[in-house]
């Protein structure tokens, strides 16, 4: 029984693999081509307001839908924040720090809403901080 059954799916691969080209049907389509677009200074700047201080980022890794002139983003957001500490020990005025936010342009008019994110100290809590900031987009048509 054993030698039957392996005989049997032999012949079916081996008329499969062999069979006339009449049988076969024949599809005409065009090749798929990827679209890659490199834009190296395709991006963001923004300035605002966030948390009692300022920032300046550019837009990075995000994701994005454009749709004519308007352009969405979704994304991460590596920022330059200032900020005047007003206790005993100060921290530095400017610190790097990495936000996430919404970006929406409108031609070279950018608006964003930034979220940063401020650690627990012995002082405060942590928590997220919302911002508003205005730029330009830095590479349009």
């Amino acid at each position: 029984m054993k030698h039957s059954f392996t005989s049997i799916v032999l012949f079916c691969l081996t008329s499969l693999l062999f069979q006339p080209d009449s049988i076969a049907q024949e599809i005409k389509s065009e090749p798929v081509k990827p679209v890659i677009k490199f834009n190296p200074f395709d991006g963001v700047i923004v300035a605002g307001y966030v948390d009692n201080g300022a920032f300046v980022n550019f837009t990075g890794p995000s994701v994005s839908l454009t749709i004519k002139n308007s352009k969405i983003l979704l994304g991460m957001l590596p920022s330059l924040r200032y900020k005047e500490d007003n206790g005993i020990f100060k921290n530095s005025p400017v610190t790097p720090n990495l936000g996430c936010g919404l970006t929406y342009c409108y031609k070279k008019i950018a608006v964003q809403v930034p979220l940063y994110y401020n650690a627990k100290t012995t002082t405060a809590n942590g928590r997220w901080n919302i911002g508003i900031g205005i730029g330009m987009r830095l590479k349009y048509k």
